[in-house]
């Protein structure tokens, strides 16, 4: 039996995300989640419509509710599409100055993967694989 391996010590602690499957979890995320959504829809300059396309189609009655309300319990499908979309806030305010980072999703993009649109029209059309792959763009940009 080959001796186990381990890896070299470092100074970075990898915490285990979080699981949100559980309710505990996304009782304690969701309102945060919220306010922070409608805060980066603001900046963003999102129309509500386009807004509730992002969080996977919701209808007017509970997006407004949680406008107005953000103390509610997200599934798992919209606390991940919160989640992508505070990962692209937070990585294009790293990358650039605050108005192209509130601007950049709104700009057509050159990039093949957006193909001349916004990245704001990919996210909206592509759901949560294409929040996941602007994500991963922007944290390989940061490096």
């Amino acid at each position: 039996m080959a001796p186990a391996q381990h890896y070299p010590a470092t100074r970075y602690r990898l915490d285990a995300p979080p699981d949100f499957r559980t309710k505990d979890e996304r009782e304690r995320l969701s309102a945060p989640a919220l306010k922070a959504f409608f805060n980066i829809m603001s900046r963003w300059k999102v129309r509500d419509e386009d807004a509730r396309a992002l969080l996977g189609g919701v209808s007017n009655g509970p997006f407004y509710e949680w406008k107005r309300n953000p103390d509610r319990v997200l599934d798992t499908d919209r606390l991940t599409r919160v989640s992508f979309l505070i990962g692209v806030f937070k990585a294009l305010h790293i990358l650039h100055g605050k108005g192209l980072a509130d601007e950049w999703t709104q700009l057509p993009n050159s990039h093949p993967l957006f193909a001349g649109d916004t990245p704001l029209a990919f996210m909206i059309r592509g759901g949560l694989p294409a929040m996941h792959t602007v994500r991963r763009l922007l944290d390989a940009r940061r490096g």
